[in-house]
């Protein structure tokens, strides 16, 4: 029979089928290929999934308070939101770290890296033409930021934003949210591994993000990068290393080519 309510796979959620948030996400592709659906709230609850806070607010907070403090977000209220909307805390805990280990930090991009990721924008298809560009605040994310949105901007595409970002933060839902507003057709990322991560776990949690519209620069290549933000989180998520080279995430893996 039809269902009544659709859900995402990936983000373990449903909501009503006119739901704003998944309609826009929808409408730009990519969304469809993790949409699922269900007859019932109880079906879709005993699947695993919970309720959308955007089109079912009523019933999201009922969810909230019953699963208690793994549902709350310790720094919602102080960017812009009533605390526990944004889900799980993106945090990278002492021992996550331990586990995997110093990341390599940033380092000046090279041309033929800039040039990579411009070339793998313009050969997507849909077409991309307005992007939101993040990056972190070390010096090299700073100057890789710029020289993509001064090569985009020359070539006549829109940067809707540029946005950064701490290494540390209390919840990274301000830059979420001002990294996802303006439904950008794609996002392009330079930045240290370990603030990406608490900020890709944020955005695959509190938002619409899509990693594979994402293209980021090679300090986001290493192989670690994926385990330690979760499954599916940084899923399709590509980018260019420093010889030009492209590379992308495939479920837990970094495949260079």
């Amino acid at each position: 029979m039809p269902g009544t309510l659709g859900g995402h796979r990936r983000g373990r959620l449903y909501g009503r089928l006119d739901c704003p948030s998944a309609l826009r996400a929808l409408s730009r592709g990519g969304y469809a290929r993790e949409r699922v659906f269900f007859a019932d709230e109880a079906t879709a609850r005993a699947a695993g999934y919970r309720p959308c806070a955007v089109c079912l607010p009523a019933a999201y907070a009922r969810w909230k308070a019953a699963a208690g403090p793994a549902a709350q977000d310790p720094g919602g209220g102080p960017d812009g939101g009533p605390p526990g909307e944004a889900g799980e805390s993106p945090l990278v805990h002492p021992g996550e770290r331990a586990a995997y280990g110093e990341l390599p930090a940033p380092v000046p991009h090279t041309r033929a890296e800039l040039d990579s990721i411009v070339r793998q924008l313009v050969a997507h298809r849909p077409r991309v033409e307005a992007v939101a560009v993040g990056h972190g605040r070390a010096a090299a994310s700073v100057a890789a930021a710029g020289a993509f949105t001064a090569a985009w901007e020359a070539r006549g595409g829109t940067v809707l934003a540029v946005v950064d970002w701490p290494e540390t933060a209390a919840s990274w839902l301000r830059p979420a949210r001002r990294l996802t507003a303006g439904a950008p057709d794609a996002w392009v990322i330079a930045a240290a591994p370990y603030g990406f991560v608490q900020l890709a776990r944020r955005l695959r949690h509190s938002t619409d993000w899509d990693p594979a519209r994402t293209w980021a620069f090679g300090a986001l290549s290493d192989s670690r990068l994926p385990a330690l933000a979760g499954p599916g989180v940084l899923h399709g998520l590509r980018g260019a290393a420093p010889d030009g080279a492209p590379w992308e995430v495939r479920g837990g893996w970094v495949t260079h080519r």
